[in-house]
């Protein structure tokens, strides 16, 4: 995503550098920062989440015992296992307990597309910084502005959602509903009891980031389109008599 811009900062015309911030109290520069920050709240808030969840478990030898198991980000919950409440594994009747699911595809969609929108924020700052005047000249890179934009903000769109349902299934797979699915705890003097489950609030916040993101760069669209050929032949159409 970030070639065809980065492409002008190895051009001939590399030597007209024009660095003016001024343009980011325009529109298109101020989304473009707001859109790079929200992006690093997405993939930080989503890519850095760890927790546990807690059973206590009663059985030979053992009574309320803590077992966990802890979960993380990509979220392949298939291959997290409970720890085994004593050395003696409840006598033999305790067999490894594995959480159930796995979302790292929705996860990792999540957070590549997150960390791919930090580079080419990164990118296009930099051009609108430093050559808005190549920027404008060649029609080529406000139309490339304009599609990546747009293919942006409908993965923003797919991302968030696909998150989101899936971050509603980890909330089951590691709730209270595993209980009855796990066949250890279903031994004859085997009790277990489900205990906790760190909360989540942060994950929420990354949904909610998701949800900005997809409507900064929709709005973002109008924008990027006003300074592209599409929209001045437009307005020569309308004012033509």
């Amino acid at each position: 995503w970030c070639g065809p811009l980065l492409v002008v900062l190895v051009s001939p015309r590399m030597a007209g550098l024009r660095v003016d911030f001024g343009v980011l109290l325009e529109p298109l520069g101020f989304i473009k920062v707001l859109e790079w920050i929200f992006s690093i709240f997405a993939f930080a808030t989503c890519g850095g989440f760890q927790g546990e969840t807690t059973l206590l478990v009663s059985c030979k030898g053992v009574v309320n015992r803590t077992v966990t198991a802890a979960f993380a980000y990509p979220f392949r919950l298939n291959t997290v296992v409970f720890s085994a409440p004593n050395p003696k594994r409840c006598g033999g009747t305790w067999t490894d307990v594995y959480l159930v699911g796995n979302f790292s595809s929705s996860a990792q969609f999540f957070v590549t597309l997150a960390v791919l929108v930090f580079l080419y924020c990164i990118a296009a700052l930099v051009v609108y910084i430093g050559y808005k005047h190549v920027y404008q000249q060649n029609s080529k890179f406000p139309l490339t502005d304009l599609t990546i934009t747009v293919i942006t903000a409908f993965l923003w769109l797919v991302s968030t959602f696909a998150w989101g349902k899936a971050l509603a299934d980890i909330k089951i797979s590691t709730g209270a509903s595993i209980i009855p699915g796990i066949e250890s705890c279903k031994a004859p003097g085997t009790t277990c009891h489900f205990a906790s489950v760190t909360r989540m609030g942060a994950l929420n916040v990354s949904v909610v980031f998701g949800l900005l993101n997809m409507v900064l760069w929709g709005g973002n669209i109008w924008f990027v389109y006003k300074d592209t050929n599409l929209h001045n032949q437009s307005s020569r159409i309308s004012q033509s008599p």
